[in-house]
């Protein structure tokens, strides 16, 4: 049983930053690529980056590309999202994800991922 735990979010005003943790147990967190998406209210789950399962690679979304960056220490099993630059629109509950997928290609779609944390809530005011 593999288990993603979200953590660091919180309220946060606008032009400030905020790093998201999310723990991966159960199985090998190395052999997972680990993605970020987010969901604000009535709006649909929306991809934010990926880190490869090395860590060589990362990929944003354009609506984050700039402001966002991701990373993973895979002795502590944790990846990380740093958010800065906060604007209100990033208001959503944050959630990682786990895919053992051997073709790394559509890695924005959540069916991608096999794994999925319960979020973690970030709120910016402005």
């Amino acid at each position: 049983q593999v288990q993603l735990v979200e953590s660091g979010g919180g309220l946060v005003q606008a032009g400030g930053s905020l790093r998201l943790s999310c723990v991966v147990s159960g199985r090998t967190f190395s052999s997972y690529d680990m993605g970020w998406f987010r969901q604000a209210p009535g709006k649909e789950r929306e991809f934010v980056g990926v880190i490869r399962r090395s860590g060589s690679s990362t990929y944003y979304a354009d609506s984050v590309k700039g402001r966002a960056a991701i990373s993973r220490d895979n002795a502590k099993n944790t990846v990380y999202l740093q958010m800065n630059s906060l604007k209100p629109e990033d208001t959503a509950v944050y959630y990682c994800a786990a895919s053992s997928r051997i073709l790394f290609n559509n890695y924005i779609f959540r069916n991608w991922y096999d794994y999925w944390g319960q979020g973690t809530q970030v709120t910016v005011s402005s």
